[in-house]
This record gives structure tokens, C-alpha cells and sequence, in this order.
């Protein structure tokens, strides 16, 4: 025979093979018998789920520094483009009696 043939009976009589891997009564299996099934699984990504939610929000945490961004603060950005000469000092000062009132 040719692997290829060999194939469809191989999948076919899987589930077979793993009703007989399990044994009589109840408990005795891993996951196919008396065992937890889809709860089982499910439990499994949802804790692993929470681990890695739980990591990258501790990462994120440590490097928040707690202050607002730089960028932030509209005297700093407007001292910046005038520094980068975006703006000229007339509009600088406009711009800038209008932040203080």
C-alpha cells in the first residue's frame, strides 16, 4: 500500500482508538472520559489569558513615569515651535497672550 492510502483509514478509526485509551468508568481519562472537557479547556486559556494580561499590565505600569507628557503642556509646545522656528515672534506672542488669559 502507498502511504497515501494509508491516510483515510489512520483518521478514520482515531476517535476509535482514543475511546479505548480512556478505559471504563468514570475519571479514568484525560480530558475525553470522565475528565472536564470543554470547561477544562476553556479554564486553561482563561488562566493563561489573565497571566499575560497581568504581566503586561505590571510592564506598562513600570514604565509609566505617573506625570503628564511632555507634549502636554501648551507653553512648552508653543516655546518648541518657536524655538524650531515653525512660528515668528509676533505669532509666538499672540499665541501666547492668548494661553495666559
Amino acid at each position: 500500500m502507498k502511504p497515501k492510502e494509508l491516510i483515510l483509514p489512520a483518521l478514520a478509526s482515531l476517535p476509535a482508538s482514543m475511546a479505548q485509551a480512556d478505559g471504563q468508568g468514570f475519571g479514568t481519562g484525560h480530558m475525553w472520559g470522565g475528565g472536564y472537557g470543554f470547561v477544562g479547556g476553556f479554564m486553561m486559556l482563561a488562566f493563561w489569558g489573565a497571566v499575560i494580561a497581568l504581566i503586561v499590565f505590571f510592564v506598562l505600569r513600570l514604565r509609566d513615569n505617573g506625570g503628564p507628557p511632555a507634549e502636554a503642556d501648551a507653553h512648552e509646545t508653543l516655546r518648541r515651535r518657536f524655538a524650531n522656528g515653525e512660528i515668528n515672534e509676533e505669532e509666538f506672542r499672540r499665541l501666547k497672550a492668548t494661553l495666559d488669559e
